[in-house]
């Protein structure tokens, strides 16, 4: 087995539980924790990547360039990561990311939409950046078709692909098949990466089994900050893989301290599963609908899981948060009648 890169996602992904108001100061002072803990690369954007803040997503506190400018400098272990999602980052965002010291980034798309990255992937490789193809709600994809949009991404110039379960709907068996299928048409070289929900208590568990079946990438977050039940806990994670003997950089004690004593007490929300956040999992929601669903339940006095499951009946995907309104509404309406 390779020895396990560990990528963090705190301080993107982990952006949504407070709606995108991390202070500079507080990127940068998780980001030198993070590095001194010894993560090998740290991501660092809106939740919804570069160029994200929207009145669709929610505005940032911060642009992105002012989250990143003068991060890579502090780093002296950890790469500085971003995500993009193309429609909303553009390659110029990419140019100006590299330019800023991100040396790495993961081109995200929905598991179906795999060739509209291609652009984006091929304009990484040209900035000699590391570069990952990072596929969202991929358990509305199955095995084998996913592992085709994984070897899309692969012959555009990834690096690395991801099984990426944005809805934390994925069961174990699920993740299974998927990076078996990933290893049946990737090369040997391309690497595969597991980005993993909680909202199913399923987090540790599938990161786990990701990397039995052949995934060296895994995602994780501090205190699992993250949109919905939130990410894989990166603490817990690294507990495990000490407990497995994997081979590692990070330090346990570290991180834990980071998780309980710095991101705990940002939570307004509790990163946790609960009835709302399970609920995703269950129905097979994004995670970033939480607040957008739990927003509108307040304001039309409904029950935030009828919202969730009606969205996960309609197979709604990320970048439809408009439509939950309309969906709230029609429950709405359906309840009057």
């Amino acid at each position: 087995m390779k020895k396990i890169y560990i990528q963090d996602v705190t301080l993107r992904d982990g952006m949504h539980p407070i709606q995108h108001q991390y202070t500079k100061q507080q990127v940068r002072d998780i980001a030198i924790a993070l590095d001194k803990a010894k993560v090998d690369a740290i991501e660092i954007s809106h939740g919804d990547g570069i160029t994200g803040g929207s009145f669709n997503y929610g505005f940032g506190a911060h642009t992105d360039w002012e989250w990143i400018e003068g991060i890579a400098e502090l780093l002296t272990h950890a790469k500085l990561t971003t995500l993009l999602i193309p429609g909303i980052g553009t390659i110029d965002d990419l140019r100006k990311a590299k330019n800023l010291g991100v040396g790495s980034v993961r081109v995200a798309t929905h598991c179906t939409e795999a060739d509209i990255s291609a652009q984006h992937i091929e304009a990484a490789r040209n900035l000699d950046m590391d570069v990952s193809g990072f596929l969202m709600m991929s358990h509305m994809n199955d095995a084998v078709k996913l592992a085709k949009q994984a070897k899309l991404m692969e012959d555009y110039g990834a690096h690395c692909v991801y099984v990426t379960d944005s809805a934390g709907a994925l069961l174990m068996q699920g993740v299974r098949d998927r990076i078996k299928a990933f290893k049946d048409v990737l090369r040997e070289e391309t690497e595969i990466g597991i980005h993993c929900h909680h909202n199913l208590s399923l987090g540790v568990a599938n990161t786990i089994v990701a990397m039995e079946e052949g995934a060296n990438r895994l995602d994780a977050s501090l205190a699992g900050m993250g949109a919905g039940a939130g990410n894989c806990p990166l603490e817990v994670l690294i507990a495990v893989l000490n407990r497995m003997g994997v081979d590692h950089n990070s330090d346990l004690y570290q991180l834990m301290d980071i998780a309980d004593d710095v991101i705990r007490p940002l939570q307004s929300r509790p990163v946790q599963v609960d009835r709302e956040t399970l609920s995703l999992g269950y129905a097979g929601v994004y995670s970033s609908f939480l607040l957008h669903s739990e927003r509108a339940a307040d304001k039309y006095g409904l029950d935030t899981r009828s919202i969730l499951n009606e969205l996960g009946r309609r197979k709604m995907v990320g970048g439809q948060e408009d439509m939950i309104i309309d969906v709230a509404l029609d429950i709405k309406n359906k309840t009057k009648a």
